[in-house]
């Protein structure tokens, strides 16, 4: 594990944190009706400006990589909490809650978004837009050291897909940006208005879910702004690396990648089921596969935006959707979950395996996975860490299920939904998680959130390793 001075990155870090603070003040510009709000933006902005500089002039002392990663986004939660609690709205618990969920890209909410200001609608988009980045990301465009790699991968991001890690951080930031652009003029020319093209676009590129609607895209009742949405998702929950091939034009690397290849197994394999599940219970048919294609796409991806509400749905096409949620998205893109890769590992694996047992050993051939350009054998290590990982997640899932279903007195699948939904950082709700969901609840959501974002592995190495 590389170790780093502690100064001047974890000062540097709550300066920016606090910068991120001030970016909602612009929207003042355009609703100016709401300049009394602007203090609750700034007073905590400042405060964490300052806190950074203090922090810069310190004695240096040694951290690791997770340990920094870790305080960076536990800093976060908490910085962008204050702005929802000085509100006066919500209390301590659900501020941090909706902070959680935007920074995590989650998408769960305790707001009535219809009642809510301007300007807390962008910062919680812009939360989440920055939170798909995320914190080491955004500091390494503008700084970088040598121990910057370290830093990079210790928040999630496998792939170096520039010479140095500081372009590699642009070209994400730019791409991001891009589509950006085009997500929210798409939305605006198909009749959505643009502040709400905004959001919705920020919050669908970073698979976040939040929507300034209560019945998020539902609302618009536009099958073109739901297709839009649903290319959002795609791009949000795809490698970053497969991106820059698209953007090269080599879309036939781009399909023969491997986590592709199972998204797309996968949609042709549940889009019909769920279908099928909702057709059966009396739904039309052209609307059965219109709701199934959507929602499976928002599960799948982690982003957790809905067309319907999902109480009257049959328990089987529920079924099907907690399985997606916990599969997720790719690895190393906005996503949550397991991930394609991990999940697609594993099965390559266990099918080779069932061949080793029906046939002889000389007649089987090597499991191999594609990642980008890059084709190679899978390796023992890799089907060890995916196995971890999944074996690890499924265990707190388990956990989390029993635990939210006894504190909320729900039913086990309604359990297992939501806590599937915080878990994986999607977003989706049966309609748990609420304004009047008990702060137990909304902290078991919480660390459920945090695990899912951070992933497992890089808490464990923050809070067991010791410091050298």
């Amino acid at each position: 594990m590389l170790h780093h001075d502690e100064i001047p990155v974890t000062g540097r870090m709550m300066i920016l944190e606090g910068m991120i603070l001030l970016v909602p003040l612009l929207i003042l510009l355009f609703y100016p009706g709401e300049a009394g709000l602007f203090w609750q933006f700034l007073l905590p902005a400042v405060i964490s400006i300052l806190l950074g500089l203090l922090v810069c002039c310190r004695k240096k002392r040694k951290l690791t990589s997770s340990r920094i990663v870790v305080f960076a986004w536990m800093y976060g939660f908490v910085l962008a909490a204050v702005p929802f609690w000085l509100y006066g709205n919500v209390n301590p618990i659900q501020a941090l809650f909706e902070s959680v969920s935007g920074f995590t890209t989650t998408g769960l909410s305790v707001l009535d978004v219809e009642r809510t200001p301007h300007i807390f609608l962008f910062y919680r988009g812009f939360l989440q837009y920055v939170g798909g980045l995320g914190f080491v990301l955004m500091m390494l465009i503008f700084i970088q050291g040598k121990d910057s790699v370290g830093l990079f991968q210790a928040e999630g991001h496998p792939d170096k897909l520039m010479p140095n890690i500081g372009k590699t951080a642009k070209v994400i930031a730019m791409m991001y940006g891009f589509f950006l652009v085009v997500g929210t003029i798409l939305y605006t020319v198909f009749g959505m208005p643009v502040f709400d093209s905004l959001v919705h676009t920020m919050c669908a590129l970073s698979t976040g879910g939040f929507s300034n609607r209560l019945d998020s895209i539902g609302a618009y009742h536009s099958l073109p702004i739901e297709w839009i949405t649903i290319l959002l998702m795609l791009i949000g929950t795809t490698n970053f690396s497969l991106l820059l091939l698209l953007f090269k034009g080599r879309f036939r690397d781009f399909f023969k990648s491997s986590e592709i290849r199972f998204l797309a197994g996968l949609t042709v394999v549940t889009v019909p089921l769920m279908s099928l599940f909702l057709i059966h219970q009396g739904t039309a048919v052209g609307e059965g596969i219109e709701l199934s294609l959507f929602n499976a796409f928002s599960a799948l991806s982690t982003t957790g935006y809905s067309t319907c509400s999902y109480q009257n749905w049959p328990q089987t096409a529920l079924a099907v959707m907690i399985l997606l949620m916990v599969i997720g998205g790719g690895v190393g893109s906005t996503a949550g979950g397991v991930k394609l890769g991990r999940v697609c590992m594993l099965l390559k694996n266990l099918a080779r395996n069932i061949k080793k047992k029906m046939i002889p050993d000389r007649t089987v051939t090597l499991a191999y996975y594609r990642r980008g350009t890059e084709k190679a054998p899978l390796e023992p290590a890799q089907v060890e860490e995916a196995s971890t990982y999944a074996e690890s997640y499924l265990l707190i899932y388990v956990a989390g299920t029993i635990a939210l279903t006894f504190f909320s007195g729900c039913s086990l699948l309604e359990g297992a939904f939501e806590f599937a939904s915080s878990l994986g950082t999607v977003g989706l709700s049966i309609g748990i998680t609420n304004a009047s969901t008990s702060s137990i609840c909304l902290l078991i959501e919480i660390m459920g959130m945090i695990l899912g974002r951070l992933e497992i592995f890089v808490l464990l190495q923050a809070f067991c390793k010791k410091k050298v």
